[in-house]
């Protein structure tokens, strides 16, 4: 089953790979190796997922907002490859950032939302390392934000 038919069985649309709004790019590979800048909660509609997890969204919707994060990558990914999925060899690593309050600590269940949803996508070369981060404020206020890096064959 090819990376596509995958999308289509778990009934997953992918958003528009969105160019950056600052001075960076979206991807950059080097060698084999692809980068995808940080990547933010937004809605299937287009709007910013925002807010602080354990003020303003529980733990299950920053897991949600964190899977939003994770679809945006893939769409990276898949624009960086030539629309051609095929090409990725293994998610190497997650960086989530979780825009949450002082007291929150489920940081990992949140990002387990990114995490969880590239695994399904990919299988076993979706295993990765990461990080799950606190953060007090995030870019125009989303809740989450996620980077990753893959590598290609």
């Amino acid at each position: 089953m090819t990376y596509e038919d995958k999308l289509i069985k778990l009934n997953i649309k992918l958003p528009e790979a969105k160019a950056p709004v600052g001075n960076y790019v979206a991807t950059k590979i080097s060698g084999k190796m692809l980068f995808v800048s940080g990547q933010i909660s937004i809605d299937e509609s287009g709007q910013l997922i925002k807010g602080k997890v354990g003020k303003d969204l529980d733990t299950q919707a920053g897991y949600n907002a964190a899977k939003r994060c994770a679809l945006s990558i893939i769409a990276q990914v898949k624009k960086a490859c030539d629309n051609d999925l095929s090409k990725v060899k293994s998610c190497i690593k997650l960086t989530g950032f979780v825009n949450s309050t002082d007291n929150f600590t489920e940081q990992p269940k949140v990002i387990n939302g990114a995490s969880d949803l590239i695994a399904s996508i990919f299988g076993d070369i979706g295993m990765h390392t990461r990080a799950a981060v606190s953060t007090n404020s995030l870019p125009l206020g989303v809740s989450v934000e996620v980077d990753a890096i893959f590598e290609l064959n």
